[in-house]
């Protein structure tokens, strides 16, 4: 049985923190995260919000994130198919830290911008 109680390496190449730290700061995991921070989405919702997004790239992110315990998927038996998208735990903190980061980002772009402008 597996030790899962040590703390992983992302510096090492073999550490599997690694894998899941590329789907979570993915250009679309990180915008997934960001879209469910508010609660339960449809893809059709997520596709939406999510700008230039297509559907191949969502849906491989989506099914990253739930191989990943980030999320939870849930399909209903309907015509047509409706399936929510939902944060897990972990996902609802790796969420939580990618707000912060978003919004650090935001909230400094003018100046991150005018610094860019003055270094090319």
């Amino acid at each position: 049985m597996e030790n899962f109680s040590e703390r992983g390496n992302v510096l090492a190449s073999a550490c599997p923190s690694r894998q899941i730290l590329q789907h979570l700061t993915s250009r679309w995991g990180v915008l997934v995260l960001i879209s469910l921070h508010s609660g339960t989405k449809r893809f059709s919702e997520l596709r939406r919000m999510i700008d230039g997004v297509s559907e191949r790239m969502l849906t491989k992110t989506l099914q990253e994130l739930e191989a990943d315990g980030m999320l939870i998927r849930k399909s209903y038996n309907t015509v047509p198919p409706h399936v929510d998208y939902t944060l897990t735990p972990f996902g609802i903190q790796a969420s939580n830290k990618m707000f912060e980061l978003v919004d650090w980002l935001e909230t400094n772009l003018g100046r991150i911008l005018q610094q860019k402008s003055k270094n090319p």
